[in-house]
């Protein structure tokens, strides 16, 4: 059963409390999955504020040709990525130095309480943005591959392909921190 699906109907029918229930459910998971794209907890503070609007006001449909949750994403992405736009930023690219380490009081420093996520969660920070989208989207949200290209926008064989090589790099770069035998 579709949670996320099920709130949403609520709301489309008139209860704004399937809304706030959607809120409560994806928030924080959304907005650690736009710092991925953003590199920057602030905006995507923001971006996620946006998701929510634009789901509130423009009502999209939604099909339940995916999860409730990969369509949300989805729209977060776009949202995350007009932001940038209208910023004048360019998306992340891979010669763009890591965000700066997670501060204690954070919800994201909330969210990974645990000492081993921690620490892959920064090591996570040093791969390019599609290594770091398709592993948290993978791993931490437990999406299942097709609804990983569903967010992304690509095929399941290049979410595959990309996955592939975002867990060597992570291997790699756990292995030069020494975590890599912490983490297994």
């Amino acid at each position: 059963m579709d949670v996320g699906a099920e709130q949403y109907k609520r709301y489309l029918a008139g209860d704004d409390d399937g809304l706030r229930s959607l809120i409560e459910l994806y928030r924080l998971p959304l907005e650690l999955f736009l710092r991925t794209l953003t590199n920057d907890a602030a905006l995507a503070e923001d971006c996620a504020q946006e998701t929510f609007l634009r789901l509130a006001v423009k009502r999209p449909h939604f099909g339940g040709k995916s999860t409730f949750k990969t369509f949300l994403f989805r729209i977060g992405r776009n949202a995350a990525i007009d932001c940038l736009r209208r910023q004048k930023h360019e998306i992340v690219t891979d010669d763009v130095p890591p965000a700066a380490p997670l501060r204690d009081d954070t919800p994201e420093a909330l969210y990974l309480q645990k000492e081993a996520y921690r620490k892959l969660y920064l090591a996570m920070e040093r791969l390019r943005p599609a290594y770091r989208q398709i592993l948290f989207l993978r791993y931490f949200e437990d999406l299942s591959l097709r609804d990983c290209a569903g967010v992304l926008k690509t095929s399941v064989h290049a979410a595959e392909m990309t996955l592939h090589r975002a867990r060597a790099a992570l291997k790699e770069a756990l292995g030069k921190e020494g975590l890599f035998d912490e983490i297994q």
